[in-house]
């Protein structure tokens, strides 16, 4: 095919198909696998609380996230569902459900484990979290933002965790905390945190008083629910681990509070925080943080090196949408989808706001290319977002989980109108033209069915090389969807670190296998208020091994191994 090169920052080459908005070829992409939805069958019976639809609160339209952690280190990742609650219950000092964690069964099956774990929450409104070991005792823990106190479950090793939140130092008060991540930013070998802070909310008065006339998400009538311009944001906090399972607050003295600059005197600048995700995304062997801000200016904190950080989201292009104005943005994901050796930028965004594929220049800079790339806006309103290569075939694809924030109202009847309020997941498989290819319901089976959803990750399930997905849906059960996979190669690496965290969070692996090479990193967080499977994953194609895997641990150390067997789960141990 003739192609054609643009120089835009950096040489972006297309297919003439591509350029003039044609799906590439069918023949170019590999089969891409079905999946089935087995929630039901898998035992797991739970259901998030999110509020009333007919009351349109914006507490009520933005929980939950949904937490992958191999909590008893049996290889099998486990699964942890944050729950949200209503606003008649907080305004009536009644606790909500409660969270719920299922242990994998090894065979398909799930097994509520909650109680014995003591991991069901405090009953306040749930809203995330994240995974890692902040003890380094060999066992992940369990961080859990919530509008109120947050958790730290610290985990026991023997089935069970205990609530460390007091003693740790990070509750952080009444504040509505959303998003979250664990990484290393000072080099130490502990895990520092970050948690992100939407807007002050007063349950007893859910409304604003005066909101301003551009703060509305959508009318109907009388009916009218208030974005967070109608309400004040509010700093975001860093906590430094200093050992013993104990955290400072070096939110201002790191600049995350000060927007980047540690002498900057005051309260703090906030931001609508929604996802976050730790990334080297300038390759200078230390984490980096990017943060979705929902009306509000993007975050990208660059690690200073000196356990500061300056934020260069607007220096760097990812801070605002190509026009210039600020997104709805909620979801994130930082991943190499071009294979290029640098972290891109994934945010979704509002209906009729494109979901941002942020392209690494190299030279600390982004560039969005969604549209060029086939990934253009649409009615879908995305939430979790995940790269995840899951046909095997080396190039990672990209999938969301959508929903509105609201329903249509009949104003006769008062009846509420669910279409467009329900959606479907959207999936993008990423051809070996570097163009993407909405598969829409083609994929059928899950992929027919709407819900309103919120958090998504992805892990493999069955230990089968095929990842699959997992969807937080409001006033429904999850979607757990298995991937049936497809012909192809892969490898699936697990870390531990000795010198580095224990949960290796930050090491980055590169892949070369049958001239191609491929980088992931082990992340905490990302996508939105979720967490997905540590291990990271590689589709290798045709390729029968890897004939190098090398890993840059936080430490700084590096390691390789050679000649790796294709098609097992590969185990690490930073040495």
């Amino acid at each position: 095919m003739v192609g054609r090169c643009f120089a835009i920052g950096f040489t972006f080459c297309l297919g003439v198909a591509a350029l003039r908005g044609q799906a590439p070829p069918q023949t170019a992409a590999r089969v891409f696998p079905t999946f089935e939805n087995i929630t039901a069958k898998a035992g797991i019976d739970f259901h998030l609380d999110a509020g009333n639809a007919a009351e349109w609160v914006i507490l009520e339209s933005n929980s939950a996230g949904v937490i992958v952690i191999d909590y008893d280190n049996d290889g099998w990742p486990d699964l942890y569902f944050v729950n949200g609650s209503t606003i008649a219950r907080l305004n009536a000092h009644e606790k909500s459900r409660g969270n719920r964690l299922y242990r994998n069964n090894h065979d398909g099956t799930f097994s509520d484990v909650t109680t014995r774990a003591g991991v069901a929450g405090t009953g306040a409104w749930g809203m995330g979290g994240c995974v890692g070991d902040v003890d380094n005792n060999g066992f992940d823990d369990i961080f859990v933002t919530n509008y109120g106190p947050d958790i730290l479950y610290l985990n026991n090793g023997d089935g069970t965790f205990r609530d460390a939140s007091a003693s740790a130092g990070i509750q952080g008060g009444a504040r509505w905390h959303t998003g979250c991540a664990f990484g290393d930013y000072d080099g130490d070998g502990d895990l520092d945190l970050y948690v992100s802070s939407y807007v002050q909310f007063n349950p007893a008065s859910p409304l604003p008083a005066a909101p301003p006339a551009d703060s509305a998400f959508g009318t109907n009538g009388k009916r009218v629910l208030y974005g967070p311009k109608a309400y004040t944001p509010t700093p975001h906090e860093f906590y430094e681990n200093i050992g013993g399972g104990r955290f400072i607050d070096v939110s201002k003295k790191s600049g995350v509070a000060n927007g980047g600059n540690p002498a900057q005197p005051g309260a703090g600048i906030g931001g609508n925080g929604f996802g976050v995700v730790w990334g080297d995304y300038d390759n200078d062997g230390d984490l980096d943080v990017f943060v979705a801000n929902d009306e509000t200016p993007n975050f990208l904190f660059r690690n200073n090196g000196n356990k500061t950080f300056t934020e260069v989201g607007a220096h760097a292009g990812v801070a605002l949408a190509a026009n210039g104005n600020v997104l709805a943005s909620m979801g994130v994901d930082m991943a190499d989808f071009d294979n290029d050796g640098r972290l891109d930028i994934v945010v979704t965004n509002f209906a009729n706001e494109p979901t941002e594929m942020f392209h690494n220049n190299g030279d600390g800079t982004f560039i969005e290319i969604s549209r060029r790339i086939g990934v253009p806006p649409s009615l879908l309103m995305g939430w979790g977002t995940q790269l995840a290569d899951f046909d095997l075939d080396g190039q990672l694809d990209l999938v969301v989980a959508n929903g509105h924030v609201l329903p249509s109202l009949d104003e006769s009847s008062q009846r509420l109108l669910l279409a467009g309020y329900r959606q479907r997941l959207a999936m993008f498989q990423h051809l070996p033209t570097g163009m993407f290819r909405e598969l829409g319901t083609t994929l059928r089976g899950p992929f027919l069915e709407s819900h309103v959803s919120r958090g998504l990750a992805v892990a493999d399930l069955n230990n089968d090389g095929q990842m699959d997905i997992v969807v937080a849906n409001q006033d429904d059960p999850p979607s757990v969807l298995l991937n049936r996979g497809v012909p192809g190669n892969w490898a699936l690496v697990k870390l531990r670190g000795t010198t580095s965290n224990r949960s290796a969070i930050g090491a980055r692996v590169t892949a070369r296998a049958a001239g191609r090479t491929q980088i992931r990193e082990v992340k905490s967080g990302g996508s939105y208020l979720s967490q997905s499977d540590l291990r990271v994953h590689f589709g290798l194609g045709d390729a029968t091994s890897v004939d190098e895997l090398t890993i840059r641990w936080p430490s700084g150390r590096v390691q390789t191994e050679r000649n790796v067997k294709a098609n097992q789960i590969v185990e690490i141990t930073e040495r």
